[in-house]
């Protein structure tokens, strides 16, 4: 289906575990170095919303950009859309190492995509460091945090290639681990 020699790392994890800061970390520390690419997820959520710096979309047109084969992954999570745009095939065709945050409902469809050349890296914490984290960033109700943290103890993710990196230490080493990981790809 694709010319991919590059690999894709899909960056996955539980609400709260840190997942934007292990990688906006990364970013910083690989920046200039052309082998890695951050994806930047398209949304539909309004780019003054808050959180992960994305690109912002309707509903209206993610369905469109979606049906015209707009990107390499798509899923639909909290009432909101969320993309990986397909322009990145592109660079993992050039032999790039494409870094991305994505569900990991779309990790069995990117090892399909994709044999032998996905990555996974799952983020977690403690549970009482992530119900902190998601009382921090405001985005959600009390009832709505506890509800997250029900879902926390099934998150597992099987298969080849993947990496645990626990967030719960400083962001500095966590971060330096994740950068060392990607830099060995």
């Amino acid at each position: 289906m694709n010319g991919a020699v590059g690999n894709l790392v899909l960056v996955v994890g539980p609400s709260g575990a840190g997942k934007d800061s292990v990688i906006n970390a990364a970013k910083n520390r690989l920046m200039g170095d052309p082998r890695f690419v951050f994806a930047t997820r398209v949304i539909t959520r309004p780019a003054e919303a808050g959180g992960e710096n994305h690109e912002p979309i309707s509903q209206t047109g993610f369905d469109a950009r979606e049906k015209m084969g707009g990107f390499l992954l798509s899923w639909r999570a909290h009432g909101l859309s969320y993309g990986i745009p397909s322009s990145l095939l592109g660079e993992l065709e050039k032999g790039r190492v494409v870094i991305a945050n994505v569900s990991r409902t779309v990790i069995d469809q990117a090892r399909a995509l994709f044999p032998g050349r996905v990555h996974v890296v799952v983020v977690t914490a403690p549970r009482d460091v992530l119900a902190e984290r998601l009382a921090m960033r405001g985005r959600e109700t009390p009832d709505e945090i506890l509800e997250r943290l029900a879902r926390t103890p099934t998150f597992f993710v099987g298969g080849p290639g993947v990496m645990e990196l626990r967030n719960d230490g400083s962001l500095k080493e966590t971060a330096d681990s994740f950068a060392g990981f990607l830099d060995q790809l």
